[in-house]
């Protein structure tokens, strides 16, 4: 094994091995489900998430108290999915949400629940494949959950009726994943799109780690990677990007970022933003960390989603 992966493997917990098991053992920490692991993702973070748990907690156990109910679907190649769905006060406003890498729907929208529910929306909080109570082994960063998520906004509208105006929302790999489902044919329901700190893809969030955390180049480990992905979950990391999507997107998008995110770096976002070819609006939070800006400054983040909502749903 060369120099460097010798040097990635032992940075990640790896003291030997041949080249492609080196690469090998990246992709399985990254792409696969049973080593995916919550605890490390929030620290790559880089956030100091703990002066945020009183509010996180409260907000938590105040959304479920909440009416609610566990819902399944099945993916187009035989997953069974789940979501936990709060009818809230059964009006025709709803919001999908789509959480991030190694999380699940509950776990990531427990405090703006506080916001959607009193706002009158319903909200489907879904547990995207291979996290959560979701089936499947590999994790897709939004390649073949854009695909569930149309899924999903089809059992909105067949649960709240053919008037229902639907919100997605999401963060992180979330985020990333209503911005590819923008370049779908999105069913008229869908009056917009909220991209919380999204990447661009797959491939740029792992390049850019390697860089910034490990001080490592991203070849030849990414290629390796990519055809390992290929091989046997049949799409690349580059598969599909955010920032090419939105070329196609037809509904308006709220593009938010923290512009100290060291795990997703804002310019992603820029780029993002850049391409987008729907009516769009964008917050850069001021001092903010990856997936922080609901909390460092909530009231910029409430009063964006209020004017963002305000000007596509009646």
């Amino acid at each position: 094994m060369s120099r460097i992966l010798k040097g990635a493997a032992a940075l990640l917990g790896l003291a030997a091995a041949a080249e492609a098991g080196g690469t090998a053992y990246f992709y399985r920490r990254t792409m696969m489900r049973y080593n995916a692991k919550t605890e490390r993702t929030i620290k790559m973070s880089g956030v100091d998430w703990e002066k945020y748990f009183p509010l996180m907690h409260e907000r938590s156990a105040w959304m479920m108290e909440q009416p609610h109910e566990d819902v399944w679907i099945t993916s187009h190649d035989g997953l069974k999915l789940h979501a936990t769905y709060f009818k809230g006060d059964g009006g025709n406003k709803a919001v999908i949400c789509f959480h991030g890498y190694t999380s699940k729907g509950l776990n990531d929208y427990g405090s703006l629940s506080w916001y959607y529910l009193k706002h009158g929306f319903r909200m489907l909080l879904i547990d995207e494949r291979a996290h959560g109570e979701s089936e499947g082994t590999y994790i897709g960063f939004g390649t073949m959950d854009r695909l569930d998520g149309m899924e999903w906004i089809r059992w909105m509208i067949q649960e709240a009726g053919e008037d229902v105006q639907i919100l997605l929302h999401g963060n992180s790999m979330g985020g990333a994943t209503v911005c590819m489902m923008s370049g779908l044919k999105l069913p008229e329901q869908v009056k917009g799109i909220v991209s919380d700190c999204a990447f661009t893809s797959a491939k740029d969030v792992f390049t850019h780690v390697l860089h910034s955390m490990y001080h490592l180049p991203a070849f030849p480990m990414i290629q390796i990677a990519d055809k390992l992905n290929r091989r046997n979950a049949g799409y690349g990391l580059d598969e599909c990007n955010a920032a090419r999507e939105v070329r196609k997107a037809k509904v308006p998008i709220l593009f938010i970022h923290g512009d100290k995110d060291i795990f997703v770096p804002c310019w992603m976002c820029e780029e993002i933003y850049k391409n987008c070819a729907s009516p769009k609006t964008k917050l850069i939070v001021k001092d903010a960390g990856h997936a922080e800006s609901y909390y460092k400054d909530t009231e910029a983040y409430e009063g964006a989603l209020d004017t963002f909502i305000g000007g596509i749903m009646k």
